[in-house]
């Protein structure tokens, strides 16, 4: 769907991105509400957004498409003020990257029949406005996830993805969405975080960490709220794939105790095998 009138709730990194380029991409009227003011005077001077909205309420009842690109945690509240005072015939998205506890929340409050989720995979290097971006979401791979078994919202929110913002849209069920997200986004920022957190209490000190180092620990500087709540959304599936992770590391370690060369040249093999068939 291409909205005349598109909402967006929470101005921050992804959500001024999103109306950023709604914008550029020509959508008439661009409705922004943030908690922060001057997150919604910033987003009005860059021509980020038409209207700023005076509360999340006005964005519910005027849009024809709103998305909540808000922390975990309160897009889980702000799902019930959408079950009261979204227009009529209208569709609701959010952008939390763990789906199941979001559609089962918009399932709970009644929002089965307009609500569809949505998870783009892209990585904004700043916070709040000031890390918005006018085009970041052409190409990128977004997932979308029904919240129950009538596809219309998701096919609707799926177009405007595609179709506005250029994007690569993925339907794909929330459980399904948690299980794959777990092992290609949360485990690795989860792991990034443990080595971070070893080098700081178990690491040498008064050394200079080198460039792998800095690379292996880069995804540990996230928000750490948001970060948080996405991984306790996320848990069972994390869980999960740290059982795994750790039965690698097993691995590893068995191979170093034993001073098994060969075993030790196998797993690395494996391991740069399979790196070696991503793109950089």
């Amino acid at each position: 769907m291409r909205p005349d009138t598109l909402g967006v709730v929470g101005l921050g990194a992804v959500g001024g991105s999103l109306a950023w380029q709604a914008t550029l991409a020509g959508v008439p009227r661009v409705l922004g509400y943030s908690p922060l003011p001057a997150e919604g005077v910033a987003a009005v001077r860059a021509g980020a957004i038409s209207t700023i909205a005076a509360s999340a309420r006005f964005v519910l009842e005027h849009a024809e498409l709103v998305v909540i690109a808000a922390p975990p945690t309160a897009t889980l509240r702000l799902l019930e003020d959408a079950s009261r005072y979204l227009r009529a015939g209208a569709v609701c998205t959010d952008v939390v990257p763990a789906k199941q506890a979001v559609v089962a929340r918009a399932a709970a409050v009644g929002l089965t029949h307009r609500f569809a989720g949505s998870h783009p995979m892209v990585s904004l290097a700043g916070r709040g406005f000031a890390g918005a971006e006018p085009a970041p979401f052409r190409g990128a791979l977004v997932y979308v996830t029904p919240a129950g078994p009538e596809d219309t919202p998701a096919r609707e929110v799926a177009d405007f993805w595609a179709t506005v913002l250029d994007a690569e849209p993925v339907v794909l069920d929330a459980a399904d969405h948690d299980s794959v997200v777990a092992w290609t986004d949360h485990l690795p920022r989860a792991v990034a975080s443990a080595l971070a957190r070893a080098s700081r209490t178990d690491g040498p000190r008064g050394v200079t960490y080198g460039v792998e180092a800095r690379a292996a620990t880069q995804a540990a500087v996230t928000p750490i709220q948001t970060m948080r709540d996405v991984l306790l959304l996320n848990r069972h599936a994390v869980l999960a794939a740290l059982d795994d992770f750790e039965g690698a590391l097993g691995d590893l370690r068995a191979a170093l105790r034993e001073g098994d060369g060969r075993r030790l040249e196998a797993w690395l093999q494996d391991a740069a095998s399979w790196r070696g068939r991503l793109s950089p």
